[in-house]
């Protein structure tokens, strides 16, 4: 009997190294001779049988894709219900698996990642014939810029996210500084951040004492007090001559409200946010007379590669190995996770956590990282944050100055099923 294949596909947001993780494990399985195929666009493409042969890729373009942005197989972002609710979905991944050999499924995500794959795995064990199939082994990998994932130390992504975020913050700071006296008093930042605030967080690495910037961090953990918010944005101007504020796009009010909620749902049930950025820009503007400049980065954030933190790099390529020596060993509905060993110097190690304490789980910022004031990072949270933002992964650039990025030739393999609508 044949080893089988394996099947990796990408989900949710992407990152600057989430393709670290793709070539990690495509590397990984090619040394073990085990055939890689890749959903395309994700979940979606292995529901519609549309399977990437990483075979036609050549080593120098898969080498090369350890430092490319972006998500080369295509990712999506649709949300597996319930086995019994959406039974025919994880039934048909399992037909997919079966029709091309698949006998290792890695799905490279967060939490609802986490979930599906956790699912899958007990689906696929409820339809283990071991006279005529083997078990299928899920593993979950790790990706999620906004590091909430439970158990992990950290997320995969995370680390590069911080690392624009706070030189981003430090850089526009200086601008700010040297126009403050006749031009623009008050600088927002917005980032991404919908629960967990760890990204806010990072921007706090910018600087160290209430006077250096950021001079307020709004986090999604802290309710939005309005009139405490503009105090002290004032108190700061008064005493610094300008404020650079960074807020979290999931910023609420004390009743829970999204504070920019703009109504809707995206397609994991989340709601849509309008842009927390510019309202709070507005709000100082017409309430302080203070001329206020914003920005929001958004997919500048997480697609920053030529900015990614190698100690990052290092963890995406390290669950991608990992989640490949795992998968061979017959681990099933588990995860490769960071576990981090010390602070100074710096150490860790990656280990393996049942997908059962990860998905649907979401780690929050802790009290102990907050400042008391509710606007900035604590001693332990910059001890914490900053080995992730150490070192510059590698980036190879060509003759005009760009980084040499890969595309790939993406070639489907043949189809073995009926058409399956998604």
């Amino acid at each position: 009997m044949s080893q089988g294949k394996l099947l990796y596909a990408q989900s949710g947001g992407v990152t600057a190294v989430i393709n670290t993780t793709a070539a990690a494990v495509i590397e990984a399985a090619r040394a073990a001779k085990v055939p890689v195929l890749a959903g395309q666009n994700g979940i979606v493409g292995v529901l519609r049988e549309e399977l990437i042969d990483t075979r036609r890729e050549s080593a120098a373009d898969i080498r090369r894709l350890a430092q490319t942005p972006g998500g080369a197989f295509g990712s999506c972002r649709f949300k597996l219900k319930d086995i019994d609710t959406d039974r025919a979905h994880y039934e048909r991944l399992i037909d997919v698996c079966r029709a091309h050999d698949v006998r290792y499924f890695l799905y490279n995500g967060g939490n609802d990642s986490a979930d599906t794959a956790l699912k899958v795995s007990q689906l696929a064990r409820e339809f283990a014939d071991s006279d005529r199939y083997p078990p299928l082994a899920c593993i979950g990998v790790p990706k999620t810029v906004d590091n909430d994932l439970a158990v992990t130390d950290c997320c995969p992504g995370f680390g590069s996210v911080a690392k624009y975020t706070a030189t981003s913050v430090l850089e526009a700071s200086f601008d700010v500084a040297a126009m403050a006296e006749s031009s623009t008093k008050v600088f927002v930042m917005e980032v991404m951040g919908r629960h967990a605030g760890w990204i806010a967080a990072a921007a706090g690495l910018a600087g160290n004492g209430r006077d250096e910037p950021p001079h307020l961090i709004l986090f999604p953990e802290v309710p939005y007090d309005e009139k405490a918010v503009l105090a002290e944005i004032r108190r700061v101007v008064e005493r610094v001559g300008w404020c650079t504020v960074v807020v979290s796009e999931g910023l609420r009010h004390p009743d829970g409200r999204f504070v920019a909620e703009a109504g809707g749902k995206d397609a994991f049930g989340h709601a849509q946010l309008g842009g927390v950025g510019p309202t709070l820009a507005g709000t100082i503007t017409a309430k302080l007379d203070l001329k206020t400049h914003w920005a929001v980065p958004d997919y500048l954030q997480r697609s920053a590669r030529h900015i990614a933190s190698k100690t990052d790099y290092d963890h995406a390529l390290a669950v991608g190995e990992a989640a490949v020596a795992l998968a061979l060993a017959g681990k099933n509905a588990v995860m490769p996770v960071i576990r981090r060993t010390s602070d100074q110097p710096y150490r860790w190690k990656i280990e393996p956590a049942p997908l059962t304490r990860i998905a649907n789980r979401e780690k929050k910022m802790p009290k102990r990282y907050i400042r008391r004031d509710g606007y900035g990072i604590t001693d332990s949270c910059r001890r914490y944050l900053a080995p992730l933002i150490r070192g510059e992964a590698p980036l190879e650039y060509g003759r005009d100055g760009l980084p040499k990025f890969v595309k790939l030739k993406r070639q489907l393999v043949a189809k073995k099923l009926p058409d399956y609508p998604v």
